[in-house]
């Protein structure tokens, strides 16, 4: 079947962000029974009277429920995010539980094969079970010819906004196909998040990539990024409303802007701004591929020691070996990597770097193997994703000459045996750290917490912990996490207290500035860098050195101090000068009456 798109007069516009459009205004094609079989006039039933054979929830739209399930990474989930707040915006319930719902979205991952086929299998089951389905996500926009999508109503990674009326028509009993790109989707749609308590943001969709085995690319298309003013309202509104964790996610936050003339760095110092001095809402900054940040790497470091930013970023590096990303088409050097990790480690302390591997791409030979494994011994990085090559179809990567399967298990499981010995977290036990409790532990036990360089940390506590902050003890470690106790929640007071100590810059070279860092003048000197003083200012500028004088620091404090009072701080102070004003005029008053009758 062909695409049906929109069917406006004109063939342009849309209905607003929220809104639904007429309903004639959506492309459906009527299913119809195709059985050869003679059927008298009493037993047809058409596309009108069907509707009056339905139950009676299934005739009034919203009244259904909606069992959603999604696949893939963050920005998946961000999406199925959305499309449920649009769903509970008009009325429709949403359950976990895909018996008790009366139709299906099922957001799909085309990254891996795996996935896909996961996505086949449940497909499969919801027909079986005869529930109306609908598919969205990068497998139908990327396959739209896909077999398993016969027969079922189809939603583009660009048509989210319109997921109320896909889900509409479907329930009636029409297959409907919206798969053409238009405009990004709103950032302010209703949004129903799956932890309350994290944001997931996408900042721009696609990438100016050209990898050979990425089926992703097909799906989410060239670049598109959000305005940066948009995405600073967006922090703002959300923040608001109680977030605690704000993930950017794209398909490569590196290369965010240059559609639109600005650049990473730019957009994360806006951020960056909006967020609260007491480090009650923390950044994420998302997945990134080297080639897009080898430029900015002071600049991000920067970013990445603002108190407010997890100093932690993952960089999928593929391969260790420059064939094989030339193979891949990824546009950089092992050694650019490095370049990346050496660079970022040594800028941002506690800097933890989180990265991919692809084993068995066609044509890897065991010296390029062996050149992977020893890019991870290098660092040790506490993790490494890693993966087979799973040829995807479409791809350039799928007509090459195939390493034999038993070679590629046979080193996924050498890489990951040599990942598995590594005790990244050796060295912390005893050692006491600010952790960020957004999450319930999937043992439904433990609370999940998050160091600055997000370690995952496991505690014990009431659910009421969830959204703040704490100094916890490290107790035991693990491979995987760590486990610690809470031993002091913070309060927006002390919270405030410590921002002020954490927040003072290392030392400087310049022993005369020595006084706003955390030593003291005695200790500054020869080998200590001032790149990082100056934090409380614009990041942008955080490697100048501050030469103002004593006076301008202390007319600051005086600023600062002045705003910290309150309303009813300032109420009172204003309420006192007008009371002896008032009292000093009276008595003026007073004493003419007096002098007169004299």
């Amino acid at each position: 079947m062909e695409d049906i798109e929109d069917l406006l007069a004109g063939g342009a516009g849309g209905a607003l962000p929220g809104f639904r459009l007429p309903l004639n205004s959506v492309g459906v094609n009527p299913k119809r029974n195709t059985s050869k079989r003679s059927i008298s006039k009493q037993d047809e039933v058409t596309d009108s009277n069907r509707d009056s054979l339905a139950p009676p929830s299934m005739k009034i739209p919203g009244a259904q429920t909606i069992y959603i399930k999604t696949f893939g990474c963050s920005h998946n989930q961000s999406d199925s995010e959305y499309m449920a707040g649009q769903l509970t915006a008009f009325g429709y319930g949403l359950t976990e539980v895909p018996e008790d719902a009366d139709l299906w979205l099922i957001n799909t991952c085309t990254v891996k094969s795996p996935s896909q086929s996961a996505m086949s299998t449940l497909i499969t089951r919801g027909r079986s079970g005869k529930k109306p389905l609908v598919i969205a996500g990068c497998v139908p926009q990327g396959s739209r010819d896909l077999k398993e999508l016969e027969g079922v109503s189809v939603v583009g990674v660009q048509q989210i906004d319109r997921v109320v009326e896909i889900v509409e028509e479907t329930l009636k009993g029409h297959e409907v196909r919206l798969l053409n790109r238009k405009t990004l989707p709103a950032l302010d749609l209703p949004k129903v998040r799956r932890n309350n308590f994290i944001e997931i943001l996408p900042i721009n969709v696609g990438c100016l990539g050209a990898c050979t085995y990425c089926k992703t690319k097909h799906a989410r298309g060239h670049l598109g990024s959000y305005t940066v003013d948009s995405l600073v309202e967006r922090v703002r509104t959300v923040i608001s409303e109680g977030v605690k964790e704000i993930w950017l996610s794209s398909e490569d936050t590196g290369a965010y802007g240059r559609d639109i003339g600005v650049n990473l760095p730019i957009l994360l110092n806006a951020i960056v701004k909006e967020l609260p001095s007491d480090q009650s809402t923390m950044l994420r900054i998302g997945m990134t591929n080297p080639p897009f940040i080898l430029e900015h790497l002071k600049e991000i470091a920067a970013v990445l020691r603002h108190p407010c930013v997890y100093t932690f970023l993952h960089v999928p590096v593929q391969s260790g070996s420059d064939a094989v990303l030339t193979a891949m088409n990824r546009e950089y050097t092992s050694g650019e990597f490095r370049t990346v990790v050496d660079t970022l480690t040594e800028l941002v302390p506690g800097m933890q770097i989180a990265t991919d591997i692809i084993c068995g791409f066609p044509g890897e030979t065991d010296e390029d193997f062996s050149q992977t494994v020893g890019l991870i011994k290098d660092y040790k990085f506490a993790q490494v994703h890693i993966s087979q090559f799973y040829p995807r179809p479409g791809t350039p990567a799928a007509k090459m000459k195939k390493v034999q399967s038993k070679i590629v298990k046979q080193r996924s499981r050498e890489l990951t045996c040599v990942f598995e010995a590594f005790a990244p977290y050796t060295g912390i036990e005893g050692k006491e750290e600010r952790i960020w409790i957004t999450e319930i532990a999937t043992d439904g036990v433990h609370l999940v917490g998050h160091t600055k360089g997000y370690i995952q940390v496991l505690v014990s506590g009431p659910e009421s912990m969830l959204g703040t902050s704490a100094i916890a003890r490290i107790t035991s470690v693990g491979r995987w996490s760590v486990f610690g106790e809470v031993i002091e929640t913070l309060s927006s007071t002390n919270v405030v207290t410590r921002v002020r100590e954490e927040t003072k810059p290392p030392c400087t070279s310049d022993a005369s500035t020595c006084e706003t860092c955390n030593c003291s003048a005695e200790s500054c000197g020869e080998g200590n860098s001032g790149d990082a003083c100056n934090v409380s200012g614009d990041i942008s500028k955080q490697d100048h050195k501050t030469t103002e004088g004593k006076s301008k620091k202390v007319e600051e404090g005086k600023q600062e101090l002045a705003s910290h009072w309150g309303f009813v701080d300032k109420a009172l102070v204003c309420g006192v000068f007008v009371s002896s004003l008032t009292i000093l005029v009276l008595m003026i008053s007073i004493a003419s009456r007096v002098l007169m009758r004299q």
